[in-house]
């Protein structure tokens, strides 16, 4: 992973600091902070990205969380499976969510035919039969719930995201999965990054050098990353910073979309 050295912090590029609560999210926040921007472009979930943004940064109001977070029909029947066969209760146990969109060992106790089931009863009905001969193969080869997985393997054969168009499918299905990005400096309400872009190199889907980028962290200066320093890794979802990333969050996050983009591969 190609990582620029960060230049030194400019103080007069600080804008006003986000009132996020002290101390790791709980599971409908963090769901709620992944899912923001993709919903406040229309793309998914309820049609309600205001209150999703407000609640995501202020602590959140848990019953709210849990009514807007059930509108994600992409994303919140792989909450489900994920919890159930972790034994766990509610399917936005911070766990849970954490191995949704970052990946986590909770992903391999979900067995390849309870997978397979699942992906059945959801999208069979609406996908070709040649496409869905190369789905159903996913999770004995290795697919799992993680979001790498629905946005390299679901998103291009059934199209789940509205209004989505063939053309520039690289370029979306970047924007969709969860990226990482090393920050570089605070620009006003943005993050100038260097993130690692997915390409299309000799007909396979590959990680590529990284590259500067500018993603949204917070609108008026509030946000989710709160005081974010150069050298700090976010997760960058459609543009914009979800969350500093530990070390291990980093490391699941690399191992879980390469092994994801392999099953992939198997199918182009």
């Amino acid at each position: 992973m190609q990582l620029a050295t960060p230049p030194s912090p400019d103080p007069r590029a600080r804008g006003p600091q986000a009132p996020i609560a002290d101390g790791p999210p709980n599971g409908p926040v963090l769901f709620a902070r992944y899912a923001y921007s993709p919903n406040r472009l229309g793309l998914c979930g309820p049609d309600d990205a205001e209150a999703l943004f407000g609640e995501a940064t202020t602590g959140g109001d848990d019953r709210e969380l849990r009514r807007l977070a059930q509108g994600f029909e992409g994303a919140y029947p792989y909450l489900q499976l994920i919890a159930a066969a972790n034994g766990i209760a509610d399917p936005l146990d911070r766990r849970v969510v954490d191995a949704y969109w970052l990946g986590s060992p909770l992903l391999d106790r979900v067995t390849p035919g309870a997978f397979a089931d699942s992906l059945r009863e959801r999208f069979r009905p609406r996908t070709r039969a040649t496409a869905w001969r190369w789905l159903e193969a996913a999770p004995p080869a290795g697919g799992r719930p993680v979001h790498a997985f629905h946005v390299l393997d679901v998103f291009p054969k059934v199209g789940l995201m509205r209004g989505e168009q063939a053309d520039g499918v690289i370029e979306t299905m970047d924007a969709c999965r969860v990226r990482w990005g090393r920050v570089l400096e605070r620009i006003d309400d943005q993050l100038v990054v260097n993130v690692v872009p997915l390409r299309l190199v000799d007909g396979r889907l590959a990680l590529a050098p990284a590259e500067v980028r500018r993603v949204s962290a917070w609108r008026g200066g509030t946000g989710f990353v709160g005081d974010v320093e150069p050298g700090d890794v976010v997760s960058v979802h459609w543009d914009w910073a979800c969350e500093v990333l530990t070390a291990d969050a980093l490391r699941r996050l690399i191992e879980w979309t390469r092994a994801q983009l392999t099953v992939a591969n198997q199918s182009l």
